[in-house]
């Protein structure tokens, strides 16, 4: 396997075939796994790799037959998007009088395989098409996919790993080195700045406009940097996510609550780590991907919205034998009823009495944008990280529609096949870290939301019912939400009514 500097035309009747935008804007994708190797033989539609980008795992499909000839990066590496990932000998059928690299004309993928297996087939048949009519296509690059999200028509560059935390940069080479063994290597002396480029001066206000791709000047809006106050160390002076990081907080973050990281409705099994060879005292772990996404994303909003979290202590003893009661009724065989499907049943008859609660805060317009549905995010926790799926228009379902959703949205996660579309839209989050053991903590919102209900272990305890202290199951629930879009006044409501539902299940339907 190579991992060759190519990026130009390809060799008569070999393709290219490049990282597409697997949707969402994003830029870079790591290479998970190859499902072929050089010499095997491809069909239009065959998934060849799985790769991971910063929301989730994804299949990718080739569009066109032949022999794979090359590929170019090796697995683990993190390539940035529109950048030729692998090469396939079509026998010269396709590559006509044109000459053109077919798969620069490749659209920017939609959310799934699927999407993108139909997307680059059309790109593939009009390339043809052209060609066979003498025309010469010429190389369109990636293409936007989101308003805002547009990109230059400079080359795309493969992204050189990170040298480990502590260590100096290195300069590029055509294979990345094992983290192990960067770590192990003597340390050059140290560079201006952390990735091994020479850091350019900072743009004076009023200066000419800063360098800096969209997704960074939007990350800069969101975290209230002035991109002309930061020290660009991109090649060219373009400005990079760790500069705005850098210049938002230049002291080392906090480590995101391990309650963040609570699970669905049952814990999803973490992937074991390898254990460490004897005399080993530090091991360093990359952070990419889904944990990447997610530290930038804590980060930005618990220093974004400010949080306020709310407690109470609730006897759940009728809920809980309602529960029992519904497991053995024949017409719910085969629905999963469990405590979670409750709590999500209450939060959201909570929203429907208090709906102010259930909004979004818009920066560029100051305005609060209040939503007439609730995309309802179930915090999971998987081997690659946490994420945050939704059950979209969550409202509108009843009990057994709910709980058919729950149990889908949890076999997903922990299958690892959880989409980009399935994370987005949401408008508040429930994070279970009962299944944990684990009494209540104070959650952090998820970028974009108003507000996120913690729901604790239930156990039994003493308790005080009908003036006698009885032995009742009882749990703790944790409110937090954006202080800007919800009162003190309006937070306590939705959380006084989402307790008294699993107090009395029978609100359930005085209340609707």
């Amino acid at each position: 396997m190579t991992n060759s500097a190519q990026t130009g035309q390809a060799a008569a009747g070999v393709r290219e075939f490049k990282m597409p935008d697997v949707g969402e804007g994003l830029t870079e994708a790591e290479i998970l796994k190859w499902y072929v190797q050089p010499g095997d033989t491809v069909t239009d539609g065959q998934v060849v790799c799985e790769v991971e980008t910063a929301k989730a795992a994804v299949e990718l499909p080739i569009p066109f037959n032949g022999l794979v000839h090359e590929l170019r990066f090796d697995e683990g590496t993190t390539v940035d998007v529109g950048t030729p990932i692998i090469t396939v000998d079509t026998g010269g059928s396709a590559a006509g009088t044109g000459g053109g690299d077919a798969s620069a004309a490749q659209p920017a993928m939609e959310t799934g395989p699927a999407a993108a297996a139909e997307a680059a087939g059309e790109a593939q048949a009009a390339g043809e098409a052209a060609q066979a009519a003498g025309e010469e296509a010429e190389p369109e690059g990636r293409q936007p996919v989101l308003v805002g999200y547009g990109v230059g028509a400079s080359s795309t560059k493969r992204r050189p790993r990170k040298p480990a935390a502590g260590a100096a940069a290195e300069p590029a080479a055509p294979a990345p080195a094992p983290t192990a063994e960067r770590a192990a290597a003597p340390a050059p002396a140290p560079a201006p700045a952390s990735n091994g480029r020479v850091a350019a001066a900072p743009v004076a206000p009023g200066g000419p406009r800063p360098l800096a791709k969209p997704p960074v000047r939007k990350l800069a809006k969101d975290l209230g940097v002035d991109l002309s106050t930061v020290t660009p160390t991109g090649p060219d002076g373009i400005v990079t996510r760790d500069d705005v990081h850098a210049a938002a907080a230049p002291a080392p973050a906090p480590a995101p609550s391990p309650l963040a990281a609570a699970a669905a409705a049952e814990p999803v099994a973490e992937a074991a780590p390898e254990p460490a060879a004897p005399g080993t005292r530090e091991t360093r772990v990359p952070v990419k991907g889904v944990r990447k996404a997610t530290a930038q994303a804590m980060v930005g909003s618990a220093f974004t919205a400010p949080h306020v979290t709310e407690f109470v202590t609730v006897d759940v003893t009728r809920t809980m034998k309602l529960i029992g009661q519904l497991k053995q009724d024949p017409d719910l065989a085969g629905v999963r009823v469990n405590p979670l499907l409750f709590v999500a049943k209450a939060f959201l008859l909570a929203i429907r009495r208090n709906p102010d609660v259930n909004a979004s805060w818009d920066e560029e317009h100051q305005e609060i944008v209040r939503k007439h549905y609730v995309n309802l995010g179930i915090a999971a926790a998987t081997p690659r990280g946490l994420i945050v799926p939704n059950i979209k228009d969550a409202q509108d379902k009843t009990l057994p529609e709910l709980a058919s959703a729950l149990g889908e949205l949890v076999g997903t996660a922990r299958e690892g096949k959880t989409s980009p579309a399935a994370m987005s839209g949401g408008t508040v989050t429930i994070t279970n870290v009962g299944v944990f053991g684990v009494d209540t903590g104070t959650p952090i919102l998820n970028p974009g939301e108003s507000a996120i209900l913690a729901f604790g272990r239930i156990r039994e305890q003493p308790w005080v019912h009908k003036g006698k202290v009885k032995p009742r199951h009882v749990t703790t629930l944790a409110l937090s939400f954006d202080h800007r879009l919800v009162d003190g006044e309006l937070g306590s409501k939705v959380l006084a009514d989402t307790a008294a539902v699993l107090e009395r299940p029978k609100r359930l339907m005085t209340w609707s």
